[in-house]
């Protein structure tokens, strides 16, 4: 195994502070995070230029009223959405323009299966809350005159607002890849030598089986 193949993915994640956004509106599917048509494009690019492009820009290239056209020093890192978020089509690409846009963590109630799975690969945290602590949370964004900051906690598991706070879970492993910076693939790659200590010691004991296997 060579060193490159245990290099990190993205920027380890613990504790963000970071301009909050919110993208109202249920089901928004990963069609609408990223049209179709954008996918052909270079990936090397950036696909960030493309995130809810539809939604942002008029087809002169203008912008149209929408939370992520903002000053450039204000770029949200942390979407509030709601419920449903990231359904419909199974493409990667959609968190792909999440994370080339700088976001890192996307709170909400509930995600679409696989953009949820894809959000852990790509150092993005989906953040599920609870119902009622959700309501609140978008309450608040909903009243702000201009955008501020939020704090999301993995270590502690919290999203922290105001003088408000929700708790919420993540998967022990995927909670381990994001805030070491690695995908799911490197950190495997990053026990090569326990591994290979273990395959040395299962062919000293159990030398037969090795012999036979196919």
């Amino acid at each position: 195994m060579t060193k490159s193949q245990t290099s990190t993915t993205f920027e380890p994640l613990t504790t963000l502070t970071a301009t909050v956004a919110a993208i109202p509106g249920p089901n928004v599917d990963t069609d609408q995070i990223i049209p179709a048509r954008f996918l052909k494009k270079d990936r090397s690019l950036g696909y960030g230029q493309f995130l809810f492009h539809d939604a942002r820009f008029d087809d002169a290239g203008n912008h149209k009223p929408h939370p992520l056209n903002t000053a450039k020093d204000q770029t949200p890192k942390v979407l509030v959405v709601d419920h449903n978020f990231g359904c419909g089509s199974s493409r990667e690409g959609a968190v792909y323009a999440l994370a080339d846009y700088g976001i890192r963590a996307v709170v909400g109630t509930t995600f679409g299966d696989i953009f949820h799975n894809n959000c852990f690969k790509n150092g993005v945290l989906p953040v599920r809350l609870h119902t009622a602590d959700h309501a609140r949370l978008m309450r608040w964004t909903e009243s702000l005159p201009t955008q501020t900051d939020i704090t999301v906690d993995l270590m502690q598991c919290e999203v922290r607002w105001d003088k408000d706070c929700a708790k919420f879970e993540v998967d022990d492993f995927w909670r381990e890849c994001l805030t070491k910076g690695l995908d799911e693939l490197s950190l495997t790659l990053s026990h090569s030598q326990d591994i290979d200590t273990f395959e040395s010691q299962y062919q000293t004991r159990f030398p037969w089986l090795v012999a036979h296997k196919v």
